[in-house]
Parts: structure tokens; C-alpha cells; sequence
């Protein structure tokens, strides 16, 4: 397995834990109130602060694990990479429509801050997947 799909394994991972996690703590607060009415703001920063940290935790880790490897990037890589963020963007776009409509017609911030972070995770977890797919059944450019 080469570092780039390593790191893009970690990335996906990544992703889904913090979003998992801000479920975790965002869920169980205030037992009698709406999902609106919830606190979110500070767990909303802390996992995806806590996310981009991790990521970067996870990324020097699989580099010290394999230092022979870890600056060699080849057309192929650069390739499924490419077609892996391009595939991945169709979610922040979906995200960005969502949050505008939901904008449009004065839904809580809670809503629209919560389909723009559900927009990126969907968009870390396509990305992802594509990568990998590519990665492990073949990758033809078009």
C-alpha cells in the first residue's frame, strides 16, 4: 500500500470519527430540548479542530512508519487524487445549494451550519471512497 493510500485510508477515518464524535456530544446535551435548541457551536469547533489535528497526527505517524516512501508521488497518484477531489467537490456544492435554500427561507443557523459540516464530511467520505476504489480496482483517465 503506497503512503498516498495510506493517507487517504487515515483521511476517511478521520472524516467519519469526528463527525461521529460531534453526534456523541452534540446528541445527549440538554435530554428535553429540540435538536435547534441544542448548544452546537463549541462541539461543532472542537471536532473538526480535533479532526484537522488528527489528521495531521495520522499523516506524520504513516510517515515515520514508512519514511522511504513518503515523498514519492507518481502520475498515478496525482491522477486518482485528482479525480478523488473532483468527485468529492459534487457534495460541497450540494451543501453550498442546501445552506443557501435553507438561508433563503430563515431556517436556525443550527440547520444551515449543520448541512454545511455534513456537506464536507460527505464530501471527505465520497472522496475517500473514490480514491480507494481507484486504488484497488485500477484507475483509467478519461
Amino acid at each position: 500500500m503506497t503512503f498516498e493510500e495510506k493517507t487517504t485510508w487515515a483521511f476517511g477515518v478521520v472524516a467519519v470519527a469526528g463527525y461521529l464524535a460531534y453526534l456523541a456530544i452534540l446528541l445527549p446535551q440538554s435530554p428535553g430540548a429540540t435538536l435547534a435548541e441544542k448548544p452546537y457551536v463549541i462541539p461543532m469547533l472542537i471536532t473538526i479542530g480535533g479532526a484537522i489535528l488528527a489528521n495531521i497526527l495520522t499523516n506524520i505517524v504513516i510517515g515515520i512508519s514508512s519514511p522511504r516512501n513518503h515523498d514519492k508521488k507518481d502520475q498515478r497518484d496525482r491522477q486518482i487524487y485528482r479525480f478523488g477531489e473532483y468527485i468529492g467537490q459534487s457534495f460541497v456544492v450540494i451543501g453550498a445549494v442546501t445552506a443557501l435554500l435553507l438561508a433563503m427561507f430563515e431556517a436556525d443557523y443550527f440547520w444551515i451550519a449543520n448541512a454545511i459540516y455534513l456537506a464536507f464530511v460527505l464530501s471527505a467520505v465520497l472522496s475517500t471512497v473514490a480514491k480507494i476504489v481507484a486504488y484497488r480496482r485500477g484507475f483509467q483517465a478519461w
